[in-house]
């Protein structure tokens, strides 16, 4: 059985709801893995510091013996395991669309636009620069939300055109990161809300926001 190792309301919570998509047992454990709270033992365990990680996979690289990091490789791992919940494409076309948006929320989005916005000092030493990267990183995080509302406002029913894939929990994951960013506004991006709606009524999504303690009206 697998353990999710997470952070609540941290880009852990996508393969959370993958797990409760595929609705196999497995564990939960949460991590303090804050820029400045990340434990000793934590990090002798992942040398990264951060969540996700999955135990069970067979492997290591860098880390504790069968602890698979990186939410992408997680979710991408559960999906191949887990062939009958459906969560990638067997169409290769739509199966590379779907780790395009993966990709492009992994590192544009979340490791540089907004991590630019919530985690400066992972950027700049100087805390008297902060604010200048904050506006720039701010400002970055409006136009790809623009750019995310826009494909999912084009007529599509989920992400990748044609069904539910691991690409819709990380969006919807995203999603709540602004919706719980104070003062941001997401009425402007009303295709990536009502996406977000869709998320949010499926159960594996509620469930998992109630373990996490998540709480998130659309």
């Amino acid at each position: 059985m697998h353990t999710l190792y997470y952070s609540p309301a941290a880009c852990s919570l996508a393969p959370h709801i993958v797990l409760e998509e595929i609705g196999k047992p497995y564990g939960l454990e949460w991590v303090q893995a804050g820029v400045k709270t990340v434990t000793p033992e934590w990090k002798a365990m992942n040398p990264k510091g951060r969540v996700p990680a999955l135990s069970g996979v067979p492997g290591r690289i860098g880390g504790g013996t069968d602890l698979l990091t990186e939410a992408n490789a997680i979710m991408i791992y559960l999906g191949r395991t887990n062939p009958e919940a459906g969560l990638i494409p067997a169409d290769p076309a739509r199966e590379a669309r779907m780790i395009e948006w993966m990709n492009w929320l992994t590192s544009s989005f979340h490791a540089a636009a907004y991590a630019s916005v919530r985690r400066p000092a992972r950027f700049v030493d100087d805390p008297a620069l902060f604010p200048a990267l904050q506006a720039k990183g701010m400002k970055t995080v409006l136009e790809q939300c623009a750019y995310i509302d826009g494909l999912l406002g084009d007529g599509r029913d989920w992400a990748v055109d044609g069904g539910y894939t691991l690409a819709d929990p990380y969006l919807f994951t995203f999603w709540v990161f602004l919706y719980r960013l104070d003062g941001f506004d997401l009425g402007p991006f009303p295709a990536w809300t009502a996406h977000a709606r869709k998320v949010l009524a499926r159960p594996a999504t509620r469930r998992a926001l109630e373990q996490e303690k998540i709480e998130v009206s659309v």
